[in-house]
């Protein structure tokens, strides 16, 4: 069985993923801290954490950064063997770096670029935190897994 996936979809699941995480933290880190917050007795320490949550909770529910330097842009793909790059104009490192350009420009929530070209000479801004690094692994199977993550 071979699965197609299309450029169109690879882009937006990238830019869409960027947004996603530049607001929500996971579940499982946030029942850790508040259950940090419950343990901790330093009343500083324990101020700290309860500013966290708040800060965790108020980006989730207003859809805004957690904090809007994500610094660059981490792509972990595993692509199937079986699985056909459907409608792709350019590389799948094109594609990925597409959804970051629209992830970090979205009209709606716009995130920092801190990405800069020529980093060693010029060290000037791209403006839409391109390019990521990318790391691709050829898998068994007709499935794609992509994993973002902005360090």
């Amino acid at each position: 069985m071979t699965t197609s996936i299309r450029q169109n979809d690879l882009i937006e699941s990238v830019a869409a993923a960027l947004q996603y995480i530049s607001y929500y933290h996971p579940a499982d880190y946030i029942a850790h801290l508040a259950r940090a917050y419950e343990r901790e007795q330093s009343a500083a320490a324990k101020d700290a954490i309860a500013q966290i949550l708040t800060n965790s909770k108020m980006s989730a529910i207003g859809h805004r950064p957690i904090c809007q330097d994500t610094g660059i842009v981490n792509v972990f793909l595993k692509v199937g063997m079986n699985v056909r790059l459907d409608g792709f104009t350019g590389s799948l490192e094109d594609a990925i770096n597409e959804g970051v350009r629209q992830g970090y420009n979205h009209p709606d929530n716009q995130l920092r670029a801190s990405v800069v070209a020529d980093p060693q000479f010029a060290r000037k801004n791209t403006k839409d935190n391109t390019p990521a690094v990318i790391f691709t692994e050829l898998v068994p199977g007709d499935t794609v897994e992509v994993t973002v993550a902005a360090k």
